[in-house]
């Protein structure tokens, strides 16, 4: 049997990240994780990104739009634009705040219902993707690390919005 080639970016490190060989995996991991994602998500019609404003809007109600931007931490007008893809898609409502005129409110839609069960599945299926041959204590170990390096970022990051 001929064996796979290997690519070649997953396998070797670049001579500039030799001293962060573990930031380098991160990076890498990273990328592909929000790739499967991005897969994983286009069967409900989203695009990445877009499942966090959803899962925040599910879980906290109604909310100031400035709240949602820093709440994501994502850049005004890329949440925007978010905005106006799920309002279009039925799947979000905007309107002024009665309590101050000037603020808009998002709120998720009754009609989210149904991705809300999409994007539940979906991030299951990631998670079953990505963990693939990990063990239960495995996964616990890794989850336990990874939730130390972010802390580790967070302190060390100015601004660091608050993920947990």
């Amino acid at each position: 049997m001929k064996a796979e080639p290997v690519d070649p970016a997953c396998t070797e490190l670049p001579s500039a990240a030799r001293g962060g060989p573990v930031s380098h995996a991160v990076s890498r991991v990273a990328r592909l994780h929000r790739i499967a994602a991005g897969k994983a998500l286009r069967a409900a019609g989203l695009y990445p990104g877009q499942e966090f404003l959803m899962m925040h809007l599910w879980d906290a109600g109604a909310v100031r739009q400035s709240e949602l931007i820093k709440a994501v931490d994502l850049d005004p007008s890329t949440v925007t634009k978010m905005l106006q893809r799920l309002e279009q898609a039925g799947h979000v409502r905007r309107c002024p705040d009665p309590d101050d005129r000037r603020a808009v409110l998002v709120e998720a839609s009754a009609d989210s219902c149904a991705l809300h069960s999409d994007v539940e599945h979906a991030w299951t299926a990631l998670e079953e993707h990505t963990l693939a041959g990990l063990d239960a204590a495995e996964r616990t170990e890794l989850a336990r690390l990874l939730a130390k390096v972010e802390e580790n970022l967070c302190h060390r990051t100015e601004g660091c919005p608050d993920t947990r």
